[in-house]
């Protein structure tokens, strides 16, 4: 059958589609305090791993320090997972015991 052959029909099916972005679920990345990582180390990560200025890591390092916890940023989960594994795998390297926990943002 030709599609000239086929029967007419004032029926038709319009299909809409939208594209619907939406923006990834977000969450923060903290350093945790502890006793033994020295303070420059932290503020090391920051500006390596976090990109921080050398101002802004030694603000942060300065609220892990005094209140035991920091926010060092706030990513998408899988860029949030890459940083704190880095972190955590530099800190093991040296033998720091430097924590960095993900929480819902």
């Amino acid at each position: 059958m030709m599609p000239e052959d086929r029967p007419k029909s004032d029926r038709s099916v319009i299909e809409r589609t939208r594209a619907e972005t939406r923006e990834p679920e977000l969450f923060s990345v903290i350093f945790l305090n502890d006793d033994y990582t020295p303070m420059q180390f932290v503020v090391d990560v920051l500006e390596s791993v976090f990109d921080k200025s050398p101002a802004e890591a030694f603000r942060i390092m300065m609220l892990v320090h005094t209140q035991g916890q920091g926010l060092c940023g706030v990513f998408p989960w899988d860029i949030a997972e890459t940083k704190v594994a880095t972190t955590h795998a530099l800190a093991e390297r040296l033998g720091f015991p430097l924590k960095a926990i993900i929480e819902k943002a």
